[in-house]
């Protein structure tokens, strides 16, 4: 049974968590951040989750703001889980950091240069993946590999 906050409050640390639900190369932050906001109602939340709810790229993400919403008694819909690449040119840019590697270069060489590169993409698509993650990363880079 969760203690939803009423009328203005704000919880304490609103303001962290409104960061955290906004920080793009961290998508457990965001989520972690959206469970927490969503016991409270007040328009600034709501305003907060329904930004998760309508932009987030992790469908997960999404899914919790959804819920969140609805518990807090607002009209909302939980968009339908978008097809194809959640980041646009996601392969270009999968080029371009194998091709800053030295030849002969590990899969994990790889994965670690786009985690340094790129959290934003490598998040975004282990949030995605979950489970799936490494596989389809590294397949992806066999893929390239073979090009």
């Amino acid at each position: 049974m969760s203690n939803i906050g009423l009328g203005n409050e704000l919880p304490s640390n609103y303001e962290q968590l409104k960061i955290a639900a906004n920080r793009t190369s961290n998508w457990k932050e965001r989520l972690a951040a959206v469970e927490e906001l969503g016991q409270w109602k007040h328009a600034k939340i709501i305003d907060v989750l329904r930004h998760r709810l309508n932009n987030d790229l992790v469908y997960s993400v999404q899914e919790a703001a959804f819920r969140k919403l609805q518990q807090l008694g607002e009209d909302v819909q939980l968009p339908p889980r978008k097809q194809g690449e959640p980041i646009s040119g996601v392969t270009k840019i999968l080029v371009r950091i194998k091709k800053s590697l030295p030849a002969g270069h590990s899969y994990e060489a790889f994965k670690e240069k786009l985690k340094k590169m790129r959290l934003d993409i490598y998040d975004t698509y282990e949030g995605n993946k979950g489970d799936d993650f490494d596989q389809w990363l590294e397949n992806k880079w066999a893929e390239l590999s073979a090009r």
